[in-house]
């Protein structure tokens, strides 16, 4: 099976054709993988701390708190409050991570008929969002009551739209027919 270091070197070759590239540097990479976790309705601190253990779990990498930027007393927020975590991947581990993702990951969603191309914006990043966290095999099902989701952006250095979709179906991104 390809992985996905190899399918980003081979976009080239297809993409050569479709954009006129001339030189391999044009084609599209991806630059870094960023997954990101709201906490903010969970008020106990073992659960938040739960979902930094699983996500680091899943990515490999410790993720960072992020915290508050004000305070709102409707719900009893304050400023500096740990509102969520963020994973930033880059290289070999972003690389690793797209590939248990799209060979693994993706598959095992219930009733998964492929991702929406209108999520590519106009700089040529991707943003999917996943409803579960258990479709990652690292995370143990046993506890199902804490179950999150998790919004995934992954950043090329596509010029566009058209050119961003046409690499990440180069390297097998299954979007929807």
């Amino acid at each position: 099976m390809e992985t996905v270091k190899e399918k980003i070197s081979g976009a080239f070759e297809v993409m050569k054709k479709d954009f006129g590239y001339s030189n391999r540097f044009e084609t599209p990479v991806i630059e870094k993988v960023v997954l990101g976790v709201g906490v903010g309705s969970f008020k106990d601190p073992k659960k938040k701390e739960l979902v930094a253990d699983r996500l680091a779990k899943i990515t490999g990498q410790k993720p960072a708190p992020r915290g508050a930027k004000k305070s709102i007393a409707t719900f009893k927020l304050r400023e500096g409050d740990t509102v969520g975590y963020q994973v930033t991947l880059r290289g070999a581990r972003a690389r690793a991570f797209l590939g248990k993702l799209l060979d693994v990951a993706l598959p095992r969603m219930k009733d998964f008929r492929g991702v929406s191309v209108g999520a590519i914006d106009e700089m040529g990043n991707y943003t999917l969002g996943i409803k579960e966290h258990t479709i990652f095999p690292e995370t143990s099902d046993e506890e199902l009551k804490d179950v999150f989701g998790m919004a995934i952006t992954i950043v090329t250095t596509a010029k566009n739209k058209k050119e961003a979709e046409a690499f990440l179906r180069q390297i097998g991104m299954p979007f929807k027919k």
